[in-house]
């Protein structure tokens, strides 16, 4: 039975914890490791799993503490990220899908410059599509914390974008 829950429950959100890895460590190879490193907690503490209300915010929760450790670890920052999530082609013409993918990869540098509580909030329930209570378990905030973050860090990315937008009217301004 427990083999079976595993296979069921968690093996399918190994991919979310690497994201969600990969959002906190920056770095591709480190974020397998500690996907794996949890998968493998996981499996170990499977005996615990009839006490544990909610596994995949359990999951997450560990992947964030682990992820969080390894940085301070190794005393580095977060790095730009790489094109590793795919968008969903809804029938999108290739420029279409194309303009999209520099969209979404460049909104993911800008969301570095955000402060790490906000950039997780926002790859939670922008990215991976998460509701707002599932966040507030999984990060263990309230709802107020969840919404006030989320609501700031899309703020933050907005007037980033007004900004860039703004300076190339102004730079194609002075080229005439």
């Amino acid at each position: 039975m427990n083999l079976q829950y595993y296979k069921e429950h968690i093996l399918p959100i190994s991919q979310k914890l690497f994201r969600f890895a990969f959002r906190i460590v920056g770095d591709q190879a480190e974020a397998q490791d500690i996907a794996q490193e949890v998968l493998i907690k996981v499996w170990n503490k499977r005996d615990d799993w009839d006490y544990i209300d909610n596994m995949e915010a359990w999951c997450i929760k560990m992947t964030r503490n682990l992820s969080i450790d390894k940085l301070r670890s190794k005393h580095r920052r977060t790095q730009n990220v790489d094109e590793i999530f795919h968008l969903k082609d809804g029938g999108a013409s290739p420029l279409e899908s194309l303009q999209s993918n520099d969209t979404i990869a460049h909104i993911r540098k800008l969301m570095l410059q955000l402060p790490q509580i906000q950039a997780q909030v926002m790859h939670l329930r922008d990215i991976e599509e998460l509701s707002y209570k599932e966040i507030m378990e999984q990060l263990e905030l309230t709802m107020p914390q969840v919404k006030t973050n989320l609501f700031r860090a899309r703020i933050k990315i907005k007037n980033l974008l007004n900004k860039e937008g703004n300076g190339l009217r102004q730079h194609s301004k002075t080229a005439r």
